[in-house]
């Protein structure tokens, strides 16, 4: 068995850390950016409006051409009412599987990173490798755009960017555009038996989710046998609601959130305005009651899809690599669309498994430690050559 107590340690530092997305990560940071310094390692910042959270990229090696990015969100998603055997922030190995928030999803590919910069000093890189931690990844890939754009602006233009989301070391390269929405509606309160008069908010925002589901079977019905997303075909779901205060009222506001995951090659525009177009038609039966009604539509996030291409350089390393002839696509969203976006070629490559994300008790193997250690270190070895 492969010694990897190097990485077993730094999987405990990063977990230690609560970087809920709600809270700010700025501690984990520090840590990071203290350990790279003290190997010489100069690192930069970019954080966001109020500096309570702060991506981080840092360049180990010659500032060349042709580098490897190795990009991973700090951010974890809440253990709030999960049932957890153990402390979610605290390591725990039983039976050949290490338990904690995030060692999946996923602090464990920047730990074993981490762990091997040492090793990336002693071997002499020819070309460099560019960590790229983010915030609020968790949340619509909210952090990254920022750091994607100084790398693309100050950093010698590397060859791949590898996001090590939880693949089980599969090669991926393709995923779902991510957009979430939160819809306002404003109605007309009377007494219930006052029907004529009042409108309600609350059924005009059951007419605009049931449209959604509407949009959604649409595209189930058209689409592509032969697509490898699985579903294959954009999806829209709503999955928050709030709305009304008593029975006998006609409630004056609802609330709801939506998400929009778009397959490559689906406009994600052309969905949104026909959704837009719908209610617009609504608001204006209900301001034909009264000019209070309102609906009004809040984008909250927008991530780009991550498109399968036959010329795609990182994806080639990743293969070579990890050995595999093929790769997948996903139907969750990563900040590789951004990436892809920003003009680098991206591929999806990390230890563990997406089955294990944003689950209580969430593990990841040991053996998956070891792949993703190996998988760094013939890394190494090919920038080094």
């Amino acid at each position: 068995m492969m010694d990897i107590s190097e990485q077993r340690q730094w999987i405990d530092r990063l977990v230690a850390f609560d970087t809920t997305s709600s809270k700010s990560n700025l501690a984990l940071i520090e840590d990071v950016e203290a350990y790279l310094s003290g190997f010489g390692v100069e690192t930069f910042r970019v954080e966001n409006d109020d500096q309570t959270k702060s991506n981080l990229y840092a360049i180990v090696g010659p500032k060349v051409e042709g580098g490897v990015v190795l990009s991973g969100h700090t951010d974890v998603v809440p253990v709030d009412g999960q049932d957890w055997d153990s402390d979610p922030f605290v390591v725990v190995e039983k039976n050949g599987k290490l338990f904690g928030r995030g060692v999946a999803d996923m602090k464990s590919f920047s730990a074993i990173g981490l762990s091997l910069v040492p090793e990336m000093l002693k071997a002499g890189l020819k070309r460099p490798i560019i960590f790229a931690l983010s915030y609020d990844e968790e949340i619509g890939c909210i952090g990254a755009p920022r750091m994607i754009a100084q790398i693309a602006d100050k950093v010698p233009t590397p060859s791949a960017v590898i996001v090590g989301e939880p693949t089980s070391m599969k090669v991926i390269n393709g995923h779902k555009g991510i957009s979430s929405f939160r819809v306002h509606v404003t109605g007309y309160t009377t007494h219930s038996s006052q029907t004529d008069r009042g409108v309600s908010a609350v059924e005009a925002a059951a007419r605009l989710i049931a449209k959604i589901a509407d949009m959604r079977k649409a595209r189930e019905r058209a689409a592509d046998p032969e697509s490898p997303f699985d579903p294959p075909y954009s999806t829209m779901t709503v999955n928050v609601v709030h709305g009304g205060t008593q029975l006998n009222i006609m409630a004056s506001e609802a609330t709801f959130d939506w998400d929009l995951r778009t397959i490559p090659g689906d406009c994600r525009e052309d969905i949104i305005e026909e959704f837009t177009d719908f209610a617009l038609g609504i608001e204006a039966e209900m301001r034909a009651k009264s000019s209070e009604c309102r609906i009004k539509i809040e984008q909250m996030t927008n991530a780009p899809s991550l498109a399968p291409h036959e010329d795609n350089p990182a994806a080639d390393l990743a293969k070579a690599i990890t050995g595999h002839n093929s790769a997948d696509v996903v139907a969750y969203a990563a900040e590789a669309g951004q990436f892809q976006e920003a003009g680098f070629s991206t591929v999806i490559c990390g230890p563990g498994s997406i089955d294990q994300a944003h689950q209580p008790n969430e593990f990841i193997s040991l053996e998956q430690i070891e792949a993703g250690t190996q998988f760094m270190r013939r890394l190494i070895a090919r920038l080094s050559s």
